[in-house]
Formats: structure tokens, sequence, C-alpha cells
């Protein structure tokens, strides 16, 4: 299992109850970042946040809403006097804005930082992966390049019929584990134990997808397909589509459309225009074709089960 947690659910313009675009997921002590608008890392604070490595930072385009708690972060985790390896992923260019600001060029960071920059007409491209974790990037229609990502567990090894494999000879632990990895192994009275019949299928991982800003477009379909959580932006109801066309948003019926077309198993809308006091006609608007719709909550956690 590992959770999501958004950090700023508005868009554009920060309310007194909404802060910008921001999403943390967390794995095992290790986290991934989605985009870091302003006040993202005082969000990372009060919800008690910043403790574990972050190894990933993924921005999903340049406009300040999305980018503009970036430095502040990255100062930060310096000052904290951080030293394990952190990767930033984002639009080509992201790279020349972090060393423009004071004290934010790489041979002054205390740690190890590498970019990994998606170019303009790029289709699809895996930018992290760890022993557990890959993240895989498509490009999605905003007025300015725009990237969305997935967050998907590999596979795991399947179960292993203890029982079975004792009465075949398995008496230690590195041999259980061996044949969940495939392995054929010695046994101690002599001869040898395949995995054969004793090793279920490999179990597949969760997976997240995080798609705004954006239009519904294949992109985001891609990126949500059979996802068991989509976080889709929802700035407008249909009521102002028209507006949402003409800024290269979605509205929250477009973005349930995108989750029921992917085969996605849970949406939450995100990025809410600050005309919306309350959500709920977005939700309600959604559910209509998405049943599985809810409105992110700042700070709160959503489990993904395998």
């Amino acid at each position: 299992m590992f959770d999501v947690v958004p950090l700023g659910v508005g868009s554009a313009i920060p309310t007194r109850d909404r802060h910008l675009a921001g999403t943390i997921v967390r794995r095992e002590g290790r986290s991934v970042l989605f985009d870091c608008g302003e006040g993202s890392q005082l969000q990372l604070v009060r919800g008690n946040l910043t403790r574990g490595r972050l190894d990933a930072i993924c921005i999903t385009h340049l406009h300040g809403d999305h980018v503009y708690g970036l430095p502040g972060l990255l100062s930060t985790l310096s000052l904290l006097e951080r030293d394990h390896p952190l990767t930033i992923i984002g639009p080509a260019g992201l790279e020349a804005v972090i060393e423009a600001m004071p004290g934010l060029r790489r041979d002054r960071f205390r740690f190890p930082v590498s970019f990994v920059a998606l170019e303009d007409g790029f289709e699809h491209e895996t930018v992290y992966q760890d022993e557990h974790v890959t993240i895989e990037a498509r490009p999605i229609e905003h007025r300015v390049f725009c990237a969305g990502f997935r967050y998907q567990e590999k596979e795991r090894p399947g179960s292993i019929d203890g029982e079975a494999a004792r009465d075949a000879g398995v008496t230690e632990g590195w041999q259980y584990d061996a044949l969940k990895r495939g392995e054929t192994v010695d046994l101690e009275g002599g001869g040898t134990l395949a995995p054969d019949g004793l090793v279920g299928p490999p179990k597949p991982g969760g997976s997240f997808a995080y798609v705004l800003d954006t239009m519904p477009c294949d992109g985001g379909r891609a990126l949500a397909k059979d996802a068991d959580l989509v976080m889709h932006e929802a700035t407008f109801t249909d009521e102002h589509a028209a507006r949402a066309l003409e800024v290269g948003h979605s509205t929250a019926r477009q973005a349930a459309e995108v989750a029921r077309d992917a085969g996605a198993k849970r949406l939450l809308l995100t990025h809410f225009s600050a005309r919306y006091d309350d959500p709920a006609p977005l939700v309600e608007e959604a559910r209509e074709v998405f049943p599985g719709t809810e409105a992110a909550v700042e700070l709160q956690r959503y489990d993904v089960r395998r």
C-alpha cells in the first residue's frame, strides 16, 4: 500500500481555504512530490509530511501555481544538510529557471541533483524508477507544454504454498525467498527444487495517475488506464465549458469521462476555480458519469491498495 496526500487543490490563485497545486505520494518511508506550487513546503510541515526520504519531484508545466514553491523547497532541503540524491523531472527550461535563482545553482546544492528534461514533442517516457516503483510521463493538452505522470508499483512475486514447500524439503528462509524470485534451490538432503507449482502468478502493483493541467486528451486517458486512483483537474462545471476550452482546462464531467473511458477505479477531482466555495457541484456533476468520484481534500490521506 502507498498513500496520496494533496497539499493544494486550488487553481491559479490561493484562497483562505485552498493552496496551490502539489501532491505527495508516500511509500515505505520514501516519497515523490508532484508539482510544487507556492506554499507547498508549508503544507508538508503542517501535515507532518517532512519525515522520510524525498526521491523525486515531478513538475507538470511552468505556470507559477505549479512551480513557484520549488525554489524555496530546494533551499530548505539544502539548509537541512540533505545528502542523498534528488531527481527533478519537468519541462525543458525548468533547470534554467531554478539556476537563475540566487544560491540555487547545481554546484551550490549540498546534495546531488539530476534534472530530467521533457522536450516538447515527446510521446512517452519512463522518467524515474527504483527497485519498487516506476514513473512514466506523457504529454497532456494545456495552453503551454504540459506533462502528466503515472506512479506505478512494480509487480511483486506471487505467494508461495508454504506447506507444499516444506513437504518438498524446504527448511530455510532464503530458500523460500529464492523460490518466490523464480529460482531453483538446492535442498539440504540433496537434489533441487524448482518453483513450478509452488509459487503463484506475480501480483500487480498499485497505480496512481496525476493529470493536470489539461483538457480531456489521449495522454490523460493513457495515464489513467486501469489506474487504482486518478487525480484529474476539474477547474469548472459544465456551465463554464467554453471558458474551460479557452484556457486549456477540464470540467468535472470531462474529468469523469476520462476516468470512465480509462477504466480507472477511483477519481479525485482537484484544481478548483476560486468561484466554487464548495466543490460539491463539481462532484455531483462528475458522479453522473463516474460514481467513484471524490473532491480532493488538502492533507487528507488517500490509500492506494494493491
